[in-house]
C-alpha cells in the first residue's frame, strides 16, 4: 500500500484543482489520460511491473500545462466514474458555490424564479431550494453559528461543477433540464376515445378527453416562452422583443395569482365561524351535502383532498367506450 502511496497513489495527494481526480481518469503509473499530448506521451508501466511498484514519472505534458497557465481539459465521461467496478455510474454535476450566489442574488433583487430559471438553465424547484438554503445560511452566520464550510470544500471538490456565467452577457452553462412535461394527475387513468377520421386530432383535443380544463402539453410546461424563442430562431425574428414581452405577461400573471389568492383567503376568513377561548381557536365552516357531486369526486367536498382511487383498472369495469360523443 505506502509503495502505491509513494507512487502512482502520490497524484491523489495534492488533486488537481478544479478536477473531480477519480481513478479512472488516471493510468496506472499515476498521469493524468486526458492531459496527453503528442509531443509528450504518458508512461505506463512497465511489463511484468506490478500497479503498487509503478512510479509515476515526470513528464512534460501536465507540467508544461500548469507552469504555463493553460487549462487542462476538462473531465470526459470516463473521468467521471468515482467507482471502477461500477462503469455505468456518473457523477453528476452540482451548483458551484459562486452560481449559487448569483441565484440568491439574482432574487433577493426582484427578479422572478422562472425567469432566474430560464437564464441560469437550473429548474425552478432548485432555484427555490438554493434561495431558501442560502438565506438560512446568511442568517446563521449574522447569529454567529458555526458552519461546515470545510467539510462542503471539501465534498464539492469530488464533485463536478456547473459554474457561474463569466459576465452578465455570457450564456450560461445548461445545469439540468428545464422544461420537462409534468405528469398531470387527470392523465393517469387509462381510456379510450373513439373519434371521426375527418377530425383534426391534436394536442388541444387530447387535453379536453382528460379533463375539460386541461391545459395542451406546450402550455403546461414550466417555461412556455421557450418554445415562442426556438420559432423566432427559426424565423430569424428578434428574440429581446419576445423575451421583455413574456417577462411582461409573467409578471402580471403571477400578480393576479397572488391578488387572486389574497381575495380567496379573505372571503374564507370572512365566511369561516370563529370561537376563540384561552387555549384554542375553533374555525367552523358551512358545507353542504351538494357539494360532492353526483359520483362523490367533486374537488368541493369534504374528503377530497384525501383523494380518491380511479376505477379504470378496477375489475368488472367497463374499459371500452359505450357510445360515441
Amino acid at each position: 500500500m505506502f509503495r502505491w502511496l509513494n507512487g502512482p497513489g502520490a497524484v491523489f495527494k495534492d488533486p488537481l484543482p478544479g478536477s473531480t481526480n477519480y481513478l479512472n481518469a488516471y493510468d496506472p503509473a499515476g498521469n493524468l489520460i486526458r492531459a496527453r499530448t503528442p509531443s509528450a506521451p504518458m508512461l505506463s508501466r512497465k511489463k511484468g511491473e506490478d500497479v503498487e511498484t509503478a512510479t509515476a514519472v515526470p513528464h512534460n505534458g501536465l507540467e508544461q500545462n500548469i507552469a504555463s497557465g493553460k487549462p487542462i481539459p476538462k473531465e470526459t465521461a470516463d473521468d467521471l466514474m468515482p467507482f471502477p467496478m461500477n462503469r455505468l455510474f456518473r457523477s453528476q454535476p452540482v451548483l458551484s458555490e459562486e452560481l449559487r450566489d448569483k441565484i440568491h442574488k439574482m432574487i433577493q433583487g426582484g427578479i422572478s424564479v422562472r425567469t432566474v430559471s430560464e437564464e441560469l438553465e437550473v429548474d425552478m424547484q432548485r432555484v427555490g431550494a438554493v434561495y431558501r438554503l442560502k438565506s438560512i445560511e446568511n442568517q446563521w452566520i449574522q447569529e454567529g453559528k458555526k458552519l461546515a464550510t470545510p467539510y462542503a470544500r471539501a465534498v464539492n471538490e469530488m464533485l463536478p461543477k456547473t459554474p457561474a456565467p463569466p459576465n452578465p452577457k455570457a450564456r450560461a452553462v445548461p445545469h439540468e433540464s428545464i422544461n420537462d412535461l409534468p405528469v398531470h394527475s387527470a392523465t393517469r387513468n387509462q381510456l379510450f376515445h373513439p373519434v371521426s377520421e375527418s377530425m383534426h386530432f391534436n394536442r388541444t383535443s387530447a387535453a379536453k378527453v382528460f379533463a375539460r380544463n386541461l391545459l395542451p402539453a406546450e402550455h403546461r410546461i414550466p417555461h412556455p416562452e421557450m418554445v415562442e424563442l426556438a420559432k423566432a430562431a427559426q424565423e430569424h425574428r428578434g428574440r429581446d422583443d419576445i423575451v421583455m414581452k413574456r417577462r411582461e405577461e409573467l409578471v402580471k400573471a403571477e400578480n393576479d395569482l397572488l391578488h387572486a389568492k389574497e381575495e380567496r383567503k379573505k372571503a374564507r376568513e370572512a365566511a369561516a365561524k370563529k370561537i376563540e377561548n384561552p387555549r384554542w381557536l375553533f374555525r367552523f365552516e358551512e358545507i353542504k351535502v351538494e357539494s360532492v357531486g353526483k359520483d362523490g369526486r367533486a374537488r368541493g367536498g369534504i374528503g377530497a383532498r384525501y383523494g380518491v382511487p380511479p376505477q379504470d383498472r378496477k375489475k368488472g369495469q367497463i374499459k371500452i367506450p359505450t357510445r360515441v360523443g
